[in-house]
């Protein structure tokens, strides 16, 4: 099914037939197929709305560069006209930095929320980073400069995309001219004021070996939101909630099983 939406195609399915509501919203550079493992467990109980974010999956491009806010009005909105509300929801990822917005500004939105590997919380850059930054900025400033030279325009274009693949993430590099910018726009916002605002009961269930979102980022926001717990899932990763599913899947049954 499709809805267009913010000036954009979202892409979503609807499954299950229980009489309560869970949203699973899926991390960066994936789509909705990968919280297929968590719908299964859960569409004999409640109805599972599954969306591809903008940019991802089967869903349009977002008409312009976009942060995390309006990507949470394209959910809110999508909720709205689906009348999917009041909800659960489990996200993974960059689907944790949606929900909080929407949990924060929104909270008549979602009855319990489930984070795995949430993102949201910058991590304060090491100096090696920062020189590494510092260093890529100078070089790109060359670039840039040649770049204005008509003869030297192509070798310009040539050192930036080299200059990209060194040191862009790989997400980054994954992308093309447009969607970079809506990534770099994502992930240079730090949501910490953001958790002291939620106002539902709140379940972070992380992978101790989470390496893109390690585990005092869980740690903080259990800290940081007024009803929250956390639970380690021991060896897990960042996609814990996959290499762990059953095991994830009965955590977050008992948490939401008042709610079906």
């Amino acid at each position: 099914m499709t809805k267009n939406i913010c000036g954009t195609e979202v892409s979503y399915t609807l499954q299950g037939s229980g009489s309560g509501k869970l949203l699973l919203l899926h991390g960066w550079g994936c789509d909705g197929k990968l919280m297929q493992p968590v719908a299964d467990a859960f569409t004999d109980r409640f109805q599972v709305l599954i969306p591809d974010f903008p940019g991802h999956g089967k869903s349009g491009r977002p008409p312009e560069p976009w942060g995390v806010k309006e990507y949470a009005e394209c959910i809110r909105t999508l909720l709205e006209e689906t009348g999917f509300l009041p909800c659960n929801v489990i996200a993974h990822s960059f689907g944790c930095r949606v929900a909080a917005i929407l949990a924060a500004e929104h909270p008549e939105l979602f009855r319990k929320i489930i984070f795995t590997g949430g993102a949201g919380i910058r991590k304060t850059p090491s100096t090696e980073a920062q020189k590494r930054t510092e260093h890529y900025k100078k070089l790109r400033g060359l670039a840039e400069s040649f770049g204005k030279i008509p003869l030297m325009h192509s070798a310009a274009e040539k050192m930036e995309d080299h200059l990209r693949k060194k040191y862009g993430s790989p997400d980054y590099n994954a992308l093309d001219e447009e969607m970079r910018k809506t990534f770099v726009k994502v992930i240079s916002q730090d949501l910490t004021e953001y958790y002291s605002r939620f106002r539902s009961s709140t379940l972070l269930i992380w992978g101790d070996a989470d390496t893109e979102t390690p585990l005092w980022m869980g740690q903080k926001m259990e800290e940081l939101i007024p009803d929250a717990g956390l639970v380690i899932l021991e060896g897990g990763s960042h996609f814990a909630y996959l290499e762990q599913a059953t095991r994830f899947n009965l955590i977050a049954n008992h948490f939401l099983k008042e709610e079906a």
